[in-house]
């Protein structure tokens, strides 16, 4: 196979939920950019159709939007992927809410939404889209589940946001479960675990300290685009075909760094 070939993603078929705005639009775009027919699925039907028609300029984006935050919402984007396609090459679980508070008034609603939507829904989408993605895989070039996880699962983030990243843990640990069991059905499952982005999440928290974020991050700036396109890229193409059961932080070095830090007071 020519190098040139390896990270090539033309003629694929994938679906991004929470595709309409951050992290999620970011992966939509880059894989528009990239010759993959996108659907992209979010709760908000007019951000939906906002980001088909700006993705639609560079290639093929397909809104379907859908409620993640229920078994019924899960159960009908899966019935209308199927409906479309005979098979699924890319799922990217990265449709997710946050919700932080004093531990003495954290909501119970707050926990369950969370639990919900960030882990619940990417075990069930997963469950319901197998029978697409077993159809696009092969042995040398495995179908891709991507799961969209968070620094905050790996380390102890300084808000207050326990439901967020309990269930950000959850889904690492899920996300090498599934890897193994589904490896014998040539799919491979990986996760991301992002850093700090300009995100629709993050923009209370950069509103006001934008700078001491940016100097909390080894590599001094936010990430951009192309970063974490470039980890979906690699995940979704032949170039990670031997890659499974793997979280790989695109955080700057926030999480290597992590030890230093904690270890001899640095910052």
């Amino acid at each position: 196979m020519p190098t040139s070939s390896l990270f090539s993603l033309s003629g694929k078929t994938a679906l991004v939920t929470g595709g309409s705005r951050g992290i999620g639009l970011m992966i939509a775009r880059g894989f528009v950019e990239a010759g993959v027919k996108t659907y992209i699925s979010s709760r908000d039907a007019k951000a939906c159709a906002a980001a088909e028609a700006e993705l639609g300029k560079t290639g093929t984006c397909i809104a379907l939007p859908h409620d993640l935050g229920t078994t019924a919402g899960v159960k009908a984007l899966a019935a209308e992927v199927a409906a479309r396609e005979t098979r699924l090459d890319i799922l990217v679980n990265n449709a997710g809410a946050a919700w932080a508070e004093p531990i003495d008034q954290y909501a119970e609603k707050g926990w369950d939404k969370l639990m919900a939507v960030n882990l619940k829904t990417v075990f069930l989408l997963t469950q319901a889209l197998l029978p697409l993605l077993r159809a696009a895989a092969s042995e040398d070039d495995p179908a891709r589940i991507v799961n969209i996880g968070s620094i905050d699962g790996i380390l102890q983030p300084t808000l207050e946001s326990y439901a967020y990243s309990a269930s950000k843990a959850a889904v690492h640990h899920l996300t090498r479960n599934l890897a193994k069991h589904l490896a014998r059905d040539n799919i491979n499952v990986n996760a991301i675990a992002p850093g700090p982005f300009d995100t629709k999440m993050l923009a209370p928290v950069l509103a006001v300290g934008r700078k001491q974020m940016e100097r909390a991050v080894p590599r001094g700036r936010i990430g951009r685009d192309e970063d974490m396109i470039g980890a979906a890229i690699f995940y979704c193409s032949r170039a990670s075909s031997y890659v499974t059961g793997t979280v790989l932080p695109v955080d700057g070095g926030i999480v290597s760094a992590a030890y230093t830090q904690i270890e001899f007071g640095l910052s």
